[in-house]
């Protein structure tokens, strides 16, 4: 049985074709720009060496194919992607999920919100992620099964309205409001769902993703269940990890206006909290691959990669063994 399974989420930023307009105040790439982006991106996954990747900013899912094409360890790898809707009026980033252990079911995409959680009446797209949570069963072990989930919460980008503009402060404050109010319910959608992973199936879970918000967030606290007593809880799998060195903190995965920050995140369900009863794993590190953020790439993601290396015990550990 494989003892190791390594989790990571990468921001891609703006996979996309050549000559695909993404957005008012981005210029499209070029061919040669492309091709260097789809270099970087292949050797950058082959670097994180991961069991499970989980992708965001992705325009087309053929070009993500391309790049795993043009890997060395993720050619024959489950990919799971699903592009936005040929009619709509302009291109929009979705989620993907690339494996290399089988899974257990085909992959899933949710776009609307479970029953109950809905935005403040008169918000557009009340109803919905921003972008599709991706949920899928992998077979981590013959008697394992984890159900992983890929999420890119609403960004901090202010929501205007009717031509609203940051000239107006008033207006920029409400724009901000719209946004946080959005990424708010979504994290508080996502919430819902994990819990009713849990009682559905009863499986491990982790989460993989672009939270847009740093780990004891408002948002984030709500999507961790914080206060949860019904055993649904999720863990920071970088405030778990056995090996912390806190005189070498180098764990950033974006750096905005000259701060270092991490929004980038891997949670992990309670069977992977060695300090608990019923733990079958424990996160043994986790790493930040950051460096190109730091150099300003041209053809490198704006984001660093998170990578978190999970070990599984051979029999039930925790409390129950450990004498805490």
């Amino acid at each position: 049985m494989q003892q190791e399974i390594r989790f990571a989420t990468f921001n891609v930023y703006n996979l996309a074709p050549p000559g695909a307009k993404l957005y008012d105040n981005l210029l499209p790439s070029t061919p040669e720009e492309y091709e260097a982006k789809l270099n970087w991106t292949a050797r950058q996954i082959d670097l994180l060496d991961a069991d499970v990747i989980g992708f965001q900013e992705i325009f087309s899912q053929a070009a993500l194919r391309e790049a795993l094409a043009r890997t060395r360890r993720y050619r024959d790898a489950f990919h799971v992607g699903f592009d936005p809707d040929p009619a709509a009026e302009r291109l929009t980033p979705s989620v993907a999920l690339v494996s290399r252990l089988p899974l257990a079911a085909p992959g899933v995409a949710h776009l609307q919100f479970p029953e109950g959680v809905a935005l403040p009446p008169g918000s557009r797209e009340a109803d919905r992620f921003s972008r599709a949570v991706i949920h899928a069963p992998v077979i981590v072990s013959p008697d394992c099964t984890v159900d992983v989930v890929v999420v890119h919460l609403k960004s901090k980008r202010p929501d205007y309205r009717n031509g609203d503009s940051s000239e107006d402060p008033q207006l920029y404050a409400l724009a901000c409001l719209r946004s946080l109010i959005r990424r708010g319910t979504e994290a508080a959608a996502l919430r819902v769902f994990l819990s009713q992973l849990a009682k559905e199936h009863q499986r491990p879970r982790v989460v993989l993703g672009d939270f847009n918000d740093v780990a004891d967030a408002v948002t984030t606290m709500i999507v961790l269940g914080n206060g949860n007593t019904l055993g649904d809880r999720m863990f920071d799998a970088y405030q778990l990890q056995q090996r912390q060195d806190h005189l070498r903190h180098v764990g950033f995965s974006i750096v905005h206006d000259s701060h270092y920050t991490t929004i980038d995140h891997i949670l992990v369900s309670e069977e992977f909290n060695a300090a608990l009863p019923n733990a079958i794993g424990e996160v043994v590190d986790v790493v930040y691959l950051n460096d190109h953020v730091v150099l300003e790439l041209p053809e490198a993601s704006d984001h660093g990669q998170v990578l978190a290396r999970i070990r599984l015990f051979d029999g039930p550990r925790g409390l129950s063994e450990g004498g805490v």
